[in-house]
């Protein structure tokens, strides 16, 4: 039968479906519209419902040979620095079965990258994926590539491209997502080049008044990854432009972006100030969004299936963007084992069932998070006062850390 998959997008995403698809013997293409494979951004976080699922995939090694560690989770007050709580993330091997673990993006996706090659996905860059359309028996991408319109067909088309997916619009089409009214400002430091006391191995949540940093180690450890993300605006000029709401990598000014800081992290503690201090080269992004998912439609349609920010972008208040997305790949190759060319469109409507309310609450609890993180008055004080008597037992997150 005709075992053939077409992904639209590259990323993480994309890369993590067409590797587990081939592990469950399908043949995988990917088409990516960059020309070169690579992944911007700085640092993810996986918890052990995402690194379980690498283990089982036989990454596990690799994963050491680029992550970090970290033992604990400390949520801070912005103000004070005082830490509220810690959640001992060391034993989530204990406690899980799997670790917990901080790296850079593009670790991440070189990962995948090399992995799926090994496997057997045949990857493109410079191709975009214009069209998606569908039959009873096949689907078909039409590809702009080398300045040529090609078209693929294949039992199955996977959309990866993201929170702007052009291939969700055109199935779904429920409009563009919009900004969110958060902006992330990203900076990255090697870790030799911080004052001792600034140097960290662990994740740091610090928590202020409609903003919040998390600062974490990548590389091994060798650097550390700080985002400030702040309730803010665009400019004018930006918020009327798609293409700078498109933008993850985008920079302004140096004294824009240190106004903007400080304004968001006025009141700080010396020790958060001074670590902002340290860094530079800030990198801008706004956080673009949809609401939670609202049913299976938003993850399969017939032969295509949606995956990872293309179904359901999420805030970045639960660290599980890129979390969701492997667990997407590792159920959607589930769902394909021994399918036949007849029943793709049930196991994609199952693939669908199962993943769509999962991926809704994780959704939702980033939004809630995120409220949290930036409380003010009465709400900021009962957070504080909570995590002081509750500590780890309200930072821990069974129901999405326990997940199989």
């Amino acid at each position: 039968m005709n075992r053939n998959m077409l992904i639209a997008g590259g990323g993480i995403a994309g890369m993590a479906a067409g590797f587990a698809a081939a592990r469950a013997g399908w043949q995988a293409t990917v088409f990516e519209r960059a020309l070169k494979f690579s992944e911007v951004g700085a640092g993810v976080q996986l918890g052990p419902n995402v690194t379980r699922i690498l283990q089982a995939w036989g990454l596990g090694d690799a994963l050491k040979q680029v992550a970090a560690f970290p033992s604990g989770l400390h949520a801070r007050s912005m103000t004070t620095g005082e830490v509220l709580a810690t959640l001992p993330v060391k034993e989530a091997i204990t406690r899980y079965g799997a670790p917990y673990v901080t790296l850079h993006r593009s670790d991440l996706h070189g990962l995948l990258l090399q992995a799926a090659v090994r496997e057997g996905v045949r990857v493109h860059g410079d191709a975009v994926v214009q069209k998606v359309s569908q039959s009873a028996d096949e689907a078909t991408f039409d590809v702009m590539q080398q300045a040529q319109l090609q078209l693929h067909t294949a039992a199955i088309a996977v959309a990866a491209d993201g929170l702007w997916s052009p291939l969700r619009q055109q199935l779904i089409g429920d409009g563009l997502p919009i900004f969110t009214g958060h902006i992330a400002y990203r900076a990255l430091v090697a870790q030799v080049d911080l004052p001792a006391h600034l140097r960290s191995q662990d994740v740091s949540v610090w928590m202020g008044s409609q903003a919040h940093v998390v600062s974490y180690p990548v590389r091994g450890g060798d650097y550390l990854n700080v985002v400030c993300l702040a309730e803010g605006r665009l400019l004018d000029d930006d918020a009327n432009s798609l293409q700078a709401m498109q933008t993850w990598n985008a920079k302004k000014s140096e004294a824009q972006t240190l106004a903007e800081l400080h304004h968001a992290l006025r009141g700080g503690c010396a020790s958060l100030t001074d670590l902002m201090a340290a860094c530079s080269d800030w990198r801008l992004w706004p956080l673009c969004g949809r609401p939670a998912m609202q049913g299976a439609h938003e993850h399969a349609q017939g032969r295509v299936a949606w995956v990872g920010d293309a179904a359901h972008p999420m805030l970045p208040y639960l660290a599980q963007g890129a979390g969701m997305a492997i667990e997407d790949a590792y159920e959607l190759a589930a769902q394909l084992l021994g399918a036949t060319l007849a029943n793709v469109p049930e196991r994609l409507q199952q693939f669908a069932h199962v993943r769509w309310q999962r991926n809704a609450r994780v959704q939702a609890r980033a939004v809630r998070n995120g409220q949290i993180f930036h409380a003010t008055g009465p709400m900021r004080a009962g957070r504080d006062i909570g995590l002081r008597l509750m500590g780890a037992r309200l930072m821990d997150v069974p129901w999405l850390y326990g997940y199989r």
